[in-house]
């Protein structure tokens, strides 16, 4: 491996990442305070949080249901969040009976209930099964937020709360999308305990 060159790919893939994660909080900062918001009356009002997407955005769903369950960086009780890519048997008989596109759809069915928010993540703003889950969420009177890149696609046009990377690079997005979890976490997680002490 050349070190130099290796270095330099290095710098440039950061700088990037950097320059774009710059981009989200000026293009979509008022989306994600919104979210949070949208999130904390929620759980106040004794909802939970349905987390859900495909392959990298089934880990960030398991990631951030965890962070909202455990802590994210304060001590908190225990907040209601699921992520809805977790349970095999669930996923494996409701793709094997209804198809792949109805493992979220018929899980929001079963679970979900007015109150409650459900946050679809896509990197390409067009995954099926993310979109069914979210027409199948405001069937039911959840609010809806979708976490999407490039252009947004259906799942931008679907939700409540549109939170777009406006980035054709999978990666790039994913990394975002991260960002911007952390960043609901943190938001909801000061208001949560800013409350408990007024």
């Amino acid at each position: 491996m050349n070190t130099e060159k290796a270095l330099s790919q290095i710098h440039s893939s950061l700088k990037e990442g950097a320059e774009l994660r710059l981009k989200v909080g000026h293009d979509c900062g008022r989306a994600i305070v919104a979210a949070a918001e949208v999130m904390v009356r929620s759980l106040r009002s004794g909802g939970k949080l349905l987390f859900f997407g495909n392959g990298g955005s089934a880990a960030d769903a398991q990631h951030l249901a965890a962070e909202f369950v455990g802590r994210f960086v304060l001590e908190r009780r225990g907040l209601p969040a699921l992520a809805l890519t977790t349970d095999s048997s669930v996923l494996t008989a409701v793709g094997n009976d209804y198809g792949f596109e109805s493992v979220f759809s018929r899980q929001i069915e079963a679970l979900g209930a007015p109150g409650d928010v459900a946050i679809g993540i896509s990197s390409s703003g067009k995954s099926p099964n993310v979109i069914a889950a979210v027409k199948e969420a405001r069937k039911k009177n959840l609010q809806t937020i979708g976490l999407a890149g490039r252009d947004g696609g259906e799942l931008a046009k679907s939700v409540d709360i549109p939170i777009t990377v406006a980035c054709s690079n999978t990666a790039l997005v994913q990394e975002c999308h991260m960002a911007i979890g952390h960043l609901l976490c943190e938001l909801v997680e000061n208001d949560w305990l800013a409350r408990q002490t007024t």
